[in-house]
């Protein structure tokens, strides 16, 4: 039981980090800065996928891209967030494939990161990110609330 309590704390503590990026990446977007935007979102969503395997007391390999994982385990998961695996797999990867390039540009090609990432890039991740911060949050939401008060 301890464990899992600390799993949960560690869980918390990763949605709160994904949020405040969320939250940054809006604002970024606003300021039409489209690189931080993907960036941002793709660190966000990598913090819930992250949360999401500490909620169900999973240890995930430690790099940037995990999502394989909740497959391998989706038989932890309540039905309605396995529902959506698909998605937070297919969003992780695809922030994850623009993370570099919202960093760097295209350094072989010599392009700024504002070259390569645009206005739909960067929408299409806070989106993503959005959504995938929501359904990670529900989980531990739930889990919590199936704990009863502590």
């Amino acid at each position: 039981m301890v464990k899992l309590l600390r799993s949960l704390k560690v869980a918390k503590s990763y949605l709160r980090q994904a949020k405040a990026r969320l939250d940054d990446a809006k604002e970024a977007y606003v300021d039409k800065n489209y690189p931080y935007v993907v960036r941002l979102s793709q660190e966000c969503v990598e913090l819930c996928i992250k949360a999401s395997l500490k909620i169900v007391g999973i240890e995930y390999p430690k790099v940037h891209e995990v999502s394989d994982v909740l497959t391998d385990v989706s038989n932890r998961f309540p039905e309605w967030f396995k529902a959506e695996i698909s998605f937070l797999r297919k969003s992780s990867k695809v922030l994850c494939g623009k993370r570099e390039v919202s960093f760097y540009g295209g350094e072989e090609a010599l392009l700024a990161p504002e070259e390569v990432i645009n206005k739909e890039d960067a929408k299409d991740a806070v989106e993503r990110a959005e959504k995938v911060y929501k359904l990670c949050n529900n989980l531990l939401l739930e889990l919590k609330e199936a704990m009863g008060p502590n």
